[in-house]
């Protein structure tokens, strides 16, 4: 149960609907599994028994052809067939053109063009029947009679076979005849009263046409026939296959045994009979896919079956989901969102007063509770904090000593002291931007003008000849910032930095935006050695002796703000020290 444990609610609930669906699934696969294997084996033992009988149907044909030829050859005219060269060429040339009328009455079809022709081959050395053609057709029937130098190369084989019929495929019948392929029956023509002596060969051509026939009758789904010799070379198909030489799977080798064998591949079905006493196998080629469309319809009831229940469970899991854990989801995203202090939304309501319910209504009212006493305590604390401010802000009256600068600046002036009346114009800058019209914040426009009022102050106080140097982003000008926070940075800068470095003095003054943060910086390149491990304890009022004016600063600052806020201060790349004053972004024109 540990690793359960570790799930949220919405992992367990979409486990429990995997865990209810799956078993549908399961039976769904097995189901379809056992119904295919079923129908595989089913209907193979269905085309072994049709591939028998289709067999025996082709080996009738051919016994057919077998006995027509048995007639032939034992016809007196083939048997008296004289090669001898004793009778007259009148008598040769009837005797030719009777085998020719015999032979052409056995053909069938051959009126139509599409039957099968029976035709004799003669060796005939001494060119006896040189009237008669050797250029043999596929679709005619007729005696042929061949010299030594045009006997075809399969006629030596079939004489060799003694009188033993047997189906050949030839690409042609011999050189001189037309190109065409075509299956045949080849038989001896031995002599009946000399066994030894051979007449000739019987060839019976468009055998395929035949066995063609009796292939398509038979109707296989999207399947194919294959009549083929023991090297799986097609002899007949139902297909353009003939003379062609089919793959068969492990299993169905030439040397399996006499009898019917099936293979069930993932793609066919294979059922093959062989004969070794004929050299002959009938193959047929069933695809599995056509095979299974008859399935279809079983597969679609338990497809609909599996479907209903999958939506059943889907519409229970969104019930509960709805009803249960889309309220307590929304609870947890505000409890892990929710920050004390932060505004806590209106309390979601249900149409229920269930236990979810309750939880969610107290919940709220909790962090609202918490909220108070968080604004309660802040308030007291900014009270306290004020009260300290105004102490410090009281300690001189700013107001009578601002109009008593102005009047000396205007008497200054009509008496022609240009550079005092200047000093106490700066003077009375500071003290108009520190009164601020009781402000506590101003914008970084106005503490820049009254830092450069003091910068200039000093500078003709005490003639310093060191640089100072404003690099100021306008986008930073409107941005807030507690009033009289610059100057006593800038001070400390003129001070402990560069105050005895006459013109080699440089301070640098920075403005600018980090997305929602403004950065203010003040750098010197003063030489003194600088304890910034002291400055970090001030500014964290670790050490309150001290660094009185930066640690009220960073307090101000806090205060505002909040602790994310204030003073950092660091060594300086190439001497000298920086402080960063970090504020967030804020604009006064908002």
């Amino acid at each position: 149960m540990k690793p359960l444990l570790r799930l949220n609610v919405k992992q367990q609930l979409i486990l429990l609907f995997v865990i209810m669906l799956t078993p549908i699934i399961i039976l769904n696969s097995y189901g379809n599994y056992k119904a295919e294997q079923i129908l595989k084996r089913h209907v193979t033992n269905a085309y072994v028994e049709l591939n028998k009988q289709n067999f025996a149907i082709i080996n009738r044909d051919i016994d057919t052809v077998s006995k027509i030829t048995s007639t032939v050859i034992q016809n007196p005219m083939i048997q008296q067939l004289n090669m001898s060269g004793d009778d007259e060429i009148l008598e040769r040339l009837s005797r030719y053109e009777s085998i020719e009328k015999l032979l052409l009455s056995y053909s069938q079809g051959a009126e139509r063009g599409d039957g099968i022709y029976y035709s004799l081959y003669v060796y005939d050395p001494d060119n006896y029947y040189f009237f008669a053609p050797n250029f043999p057709q596929v679709k005619k029937a007729g005696v042929y009679f061949f010299s030594k130098d045009e006997k075809p190369v399969w006629f030596d084989q079939v004489v060799e076979k003694k009188g033993r019929g047997y189906l050949m495929f030839t690409e042609r019948l011999s050189d001189q005849a037309e190109a065409g392929k075509t299956l045949t029956y080849v038989r001896a023509v031995n002599n009946i009263y000399k066994a030894s002596k051979t007449i000739g060969v019987l060839v019976v051509t468009k055998m395929d046409t035949k066995i063609g026939e009796s292939l398509k009758s038979v109707s296989l789904p999207e399947g194919e026939i294959y009549l083929t010799d023991l090297n799986n070379r097609v002899l007949a198909a139902t297909n353009n296959s003939t003379g062609d030489v089919i793959d068969l799977p492990t299993g169905a080798e030439s040397g399996d045994p006499d009898g019917t064998h099936d293979v069930i591949t993932s793609d066919f079905i294979y059922v093959v009979n062989n004969n070794h006493a004929l050299g002959q196998k009938l193959v047929y080629k069933i695809p599995v896919k056509a095979l299974l469309q008859q399935q279809s319809e079983m597969k679609r009831v338990i497809l609909y079956i599996t479907i209903a229940y999958a939506l059943f469970g889907l519409v229970i899991i969104t019930y509960f989901w709805r009803s249960l854990m889309m309220p307590l989801q929304k609870l947890a995203f505000f409890v892990r969102k929710y920050e004390p202090g932060h505004r806590v939304p209106e309390t979601p309501r249900r149409g229920s007063n269930d236990e979810v319910s309750l939880l969610i209504s107290s919940t709220y009212d909790m962090a609202r509770r918490l909220n108070d006493m968080i604004l309660y305590k802040y308030q007291m604390e900014l009270k306290q904090k004020e009260s300290q401010l105004q102490l410090l802000y009281q300690q001189i009256n700013p107001h009578l000593l601002y109009n008593t600068l102005e009047s000396i600046y205007w008497k200054s002036s009509l008496e022609g002291n240009a550079e005092s009346a200047e000093m106490i114009k700066e003077l009375s800058k500071l003290m108009k931007i520190s009164l601020s019209r009781g402000r506590e914040l101003i914008t970084l426009e106005e503490e820049l003008e009254h830092a450069n009022a003091y910068v200039k102050l000093q500078q003709h106080r005490y003639e310093y000849a060191f640089s100072v140097n404003w690099q100021i982003q306008p986008d930073t000008l409107t941005n807030l910032i507690p009033k009289v926070s610059l100057q006593p940075l800038i001070e400390n800068a003129m001070i402990h930095g560069v105050k005895n470095m006459e013109e080699d003095g440089e301070i640098l003054i920075r403005a600018r935006t980090e997305e929602d943060t403004v950065i203010v910086t003040i750098e010197d390149n003063g030489y003194r050695k600088v304890d910034y491990e002291a400055i970090e304890r001030v500014l964290r009022d670790e050490n309150p002796g001290s660094g009185y004016g930066i640690r009220n600063i960073n307090q101000r600052i806090q205060l505002h703000f909040g602790p994310e806020y204030g003073l950092r201060y660091a060594a300086r790349d190439g001497g000298g020290t920086v402080v960063t004053i970090r504020l967030p972004r804020s604009d006064q024109t908002n």
